[in-house]
């Protein structure tokens, strides 16, 4: 199995890496700062055409694989800046490449490989449902060409700066349905044409996350809107979990790698009683081991990249590498604090903003508890905990 990067790669990485440096730590602390979404920035990964890299050259896109993908978002959080405002127009349209129908395809794709459109809003998880996604509500009933769409979501992400909503509903009542996961459906909402039928309320966070409440009166979707077949989409929003947890794990090992850059430069020239507090094995050891441990956890990343190209279900590998890869990275958060000292909680130096942007990989896009849970179950065979 190959870990090493391809040349193509290391091209993409550099090219990436340079339109990074026209975003430096100051225009990142002040999105932080005043809660703002980087608009610019995500505008110029677009046009770059980073976003549709996985889009296939047919319909305009890159063309690339998941292991490309991971290099892009790896870079961009390695770099200082966050891949979260953009991430998730990489993984949402694999729902449309994998289910939709060619003219769903024809239609959407090769907007979105040119910009010109973003489906960013990605809206499954509910108020009274959380992680137990068959328990959603929002319910999807048909008249004739359309779904009257009524209910509501949370947590859903970039709402206000996506054309497109990809949207998880029942079209079958729970208590209608043999298997819980049948009845659920997924369609493509146009934002732009939905006015007040879909109203958003923001959610501030400790960080610049951009997410929401959503909710919808009376939507109106068209029937020709809905990806793949009726009461079949949790099915298809679970064929693309291994690719978000990939993609995901890749940012998040990004940001763990710059706490080590970080604390392992400043621990070279800080100077405490005489001394680099570097050469203090205090400070060496904790940064060491989470150097250690994101080395192991980007291996399973790309175990699961590997997997995933070769058409295999990577379910394992990829809940694991997103495991790991949160947890190395908070072990290095806390280390890079604990170098720089009272300097890590001035803004500044940047180390607080991503201390901060660190703890979510622990609880989403799944909460490690639940990660633990699956290999428990599905892996290993215990008994269900739930």
């Amino acid at each position: 199995m190959q870990f090493d990067l391809t040349d193509e790669q290391l091209a993409i990485r550099s090219a990436v890496e340079d339109l990074c440096r026209r975003y430096p730590q100051e225009y990142w602390r002040e999105r932080d700062a005043n809660l703002e979404y980087p608009e610019e920035f995500v505008d110029e990964l677009g046009k770059a055409g980073w976003l549709s890299v996985l889009v296939p050259e047919e319909y305009g896109g890159g063309g690339g694989t998941i292991g490309d993908a991971a290099v892009i978002l790896e870079t961009i959080n390695r770099s200082g800046g966050t891949g979260v405002p953009a991430h998730a127009q990489m993984y949402t349209m694999g729902t449309i490449l994998r289910h939709g129908n060619e003219e769903q395809k024809r239609s959407l794709l090769p907007r979105i490989a040119n910009n010109e459109v973003r489906l960013q809003a990605f809206g499954v998880t509910e108020p009274d449902a959380g992680s137990d996604t068959t328990r959603i509500r929002t319910f999807a009933r048909r008249e004739g060409d359309e779904y009257i769409v009524n209910g509501a979501k949370v947590w859903t992400s970039r709402f206000q700066h996506s054309d497109y909503l990809l949207l998880l509903c029942r079209t079958t009542p729970y208590d209608e349905v043999e298997k819980k996961s049948d009845g659920l459906s997924v369609l493509l909402v146009d934002i732009r044409e939905a006015g007040d039928s879909i109203k958003a309320t923001p959610i501030r966070t400790m960080t610049a996350h951009e997410t929401n409440e959503v909710r919808f009166v009376d939507l109106r979707v068209p029937v020709g809107n809905r990806i793949g077949e009726e009461g079949k989409g949790f099915r298809y929003i679970l064929s693309g979990l291994n690719a978000e947890r990939i993609l995901v794990a890749s940012e998040v090992l990004g940001d763990g790698f710059w706490f080590i850059d970080r604390a392992a430069g400043y621990a070279s020239e800080r100077e405490v009683f005489g001394r680099l507090i570097g050469q203090n094995q205090g400070v060496q050891f904790p940064i060491a081991q989470a150097y250690a441990d994101l080395e192991a956890a980007s291996l399973m990343r790309w175990k699961a990249a590997a997997k995933f190209e070769a058409g295999e279900n990577p379910g394992f590998e990829a809940n694991a590498a997103k495991l790991l890869a949160s947890r190395a990275t908070w072990s290095a958060a806390n280390a890079a604090m604990d170098t720089f000292g009272g300097y890590g909680l001035a803004e500044e130096y940047g180390i607080e903003r991503k201390f901060r942007e660190a703890r979510l990989p622990m609880v989403a896009p799944i909460n490690n508890n639940l990660v633990l849970a699956y290999i428990a179950h599905a892996v290993l065979g215990m008994p269900k905990s739930y």
